[in-house]
């Protein structure tokens, strides 16, 4: 564990020294749709209502 945690804070360092913004490349509805597809994929939804 220390040794990603040293790894994370080395990481933090070296982006602080030149950092950028994160450009989206999609929109939030893109990525909620994907997540919730995803989602439905890994566990569906349900159907069994009794």
């Amino acid at each position: 564990m220390k040794a990603l945690e040293n790894d994370i804070k080395a990481w933090i360092d070296t982006w602080n020294e030149d950092p950028r913004p994160f450009t989206w490349t999609r929109t939030a509805d893109e990525i909620l749709n994907s997540l919730a597809d995803y989602l439905n994929k890994i566990a569906p939804p349900d159907t069994d209502k009794r």
